[in-house]
């Protein structure tokens, strides 16, 4: 039972196939699901969604039948992007299950819960009492068996996104998609049809075995083919989705990958234009110039720490209309405050088919400082080694922060150091005013730590 702890994240269940999660697992997992919901007085149905890994469906079958052998009713949407489920989770006021291991490699497999109206569950949101329930093992009790359905949700996932950006007058364009084998290989046919777009695709065959590249953006090497056939292909605008699609990552006409923060950023303008004076959320690994932009655009600006149950509870307390993650999460209140890598490539796309520019040109405004990206050093003792990088920049001319590891600002430059939840890692995230000052700041902070 010990290797639960190890597949319980912070935010979802995540392991390897026969080995950490198999049916048996999933079986018990969904009874354990059933559990908490009935607890938690939730809708006596649950909506499934799955992705293209070869475990999947199997795994997606036993946990159904763990929910049922409940009395919990069971609605299927089968192949399906993670922010799809949280779609029919919203849509039909259900809690959800998606099956999908996001962009870790083809040996892993997992499940994301939500309860109804796509709220999250995480480590402190019912993840822990799930985890509970699954150690404790099914409980004997005589209930009536629920039932399983089927339902396919694609073309109301696209018509309500369509709903929320205005694309109907943007000027033809010519997108490369890379789905990565991933879940955008399903879905992104069904929204590009209705664009005036011209899309080149790239690995959209549904493949969990990943054969052309692991579906995840946020590693720089991945997006190699994508950048070389922007160029070849002359295209304005490249979309790089990962494993399960709720997280898109932009490539520029001159195949430059897109800082995440500047797509925020461009989003939170856009918003602030249609809900003057709202909040707007960004995690704090965000650059600077996210709240510079909510500030010369008359919104608030909320720094939150990093994960999305965090970003999701912040939108609910404070009515937030988005919220953005420089991993590549992008959340919208009128997506019941659920990540969407499909819709935050719609605003991209809507901007730039409402412009006579380029991406590049589109986005300077709000690339106004130099990022260093997150670099992870393994440490014995993470919080010895955390004290230790704090005791050195204590001073009065630096203002600190605890809101999600370390945080010191100075005046051009700041830095974050947090620790992994699953591993003995220190992340950093370095930002300044200029090359030279940025990796003067990263060098000096990971000679501390790796010394």
């Amino acid at each position: 039972m010990n290797e639960f702890a190890h597949i319980f994240k912070a935010y979802d269940i995540r392991g390897l196939v026969d080995v950490e999660i198999d049916v048996d697992f999933a079986f018990a997992t969904g009874v354990a699901f059933a559990r908490f919901l009935q607890i938690e007085r939730e809708p006596g149905t649950i909506v499934i969604g799955e992705d293209m890994r070869p475990s999947s469906p199997q795994l997606a079958d036993a946990f159904s039948a763990g929910a049922i052998s409940q009395g919990m009713d069971v609605i299927r949407i089968g192949l399906a992007s993670t922010d799809m489920l949280y779609f029919a989770s919203g849509k039909l006021g259900l809690p959800g299950a998606m099956f999908t291991a996001s962009h870790n490699p083809a040996e892993y497999n997992g499940i994301k819960l939500c309860l109804s109206n796509a709220r999250p569950i995480g480590k402190e949101s019912g993840l822990v009492t799930i985890e509970n329930f699954v150690r404790e093992g099914s409980p004997i009790a005589l209930r009536n068996v629920g039932v399983e359905k089927q339902r396919n949700m694609l073309e109301e996932y696209v018509d309500h996104l369509l709903t929320l950006v205005d694309i109907k007058n943007i000027r033809p364009l010519k997108i490369i998609i890379d789905a990565g084998n991933g879940m955008a290989g399903h879905t992104a046919p069904a929204i590009f049809a209705r664009l005036n777009c011209e899309v080149i695709p790239m690995y959209f065959e549904l493949d969990g075995s990943f054969p052309n590249h692991e579906a995840n953006p946020l590693d720089e090497s991945t997006l190699t083919d994508l950048k070389k056939a922007m160029i070849d292909q002359k295209a304005d605008l490249g979309l790089a989705f990962d494993g399960d699609a709720d997280r898109c990552f932009l490539v520029d006409e001159r195949g430059v990958a897109v800082n995440p923060s500047a797509l925020t950023a461009l989003i939170a303008h856009r918003e602030l234009i249609k809900h003057p004076g709202s909040s707007i959320i960004y995690n704090l690994i965000s650059s600077r110039a996210v709240q510079e932009v909510i500030d010369e655009n008359g919104g608030v600006g909320l720094r939150s720490r990093v994960g999305h149950s965090y970003i999701k509870k912040m939108m609910a307390e404070s009515g937030a209309i988005f919220g953005g993650e420089h991993s590549g999460h992008f959340y919208f209140k009128e997506f019941w405050r659920a990540d969407s890598g499909a819709l935050a490539a719609l605003h991209a796309i809507a901007a730039l088919g409402e412009s006579d520019t380029t991406m590049s040109a589109l986005l300077a405004p709000y690339n106004r400082y130099v990022i260093s990206g997150e670099i992870n050093s393994k440490v014995a003792d993470t919080q010895a080694a955390t004290e230790a990088v704090e005791k050195i920049y204590s001073s009065d001319r630096l203002k600190i922060d605890h809101l999600d590891g370390l945080t010191v600002n100075g005046d051009t430059w700041w830095f974050n150091l947090r620790p992994s939840n699953t591993e003995p890692l220190l992340r950093l995230n370095v930002e300044a005013s200029t090359q030279a000052q940025m990796e003067s700041v990263r060098d000096a902070v990971l000679s501390l730590i790796r010394s």
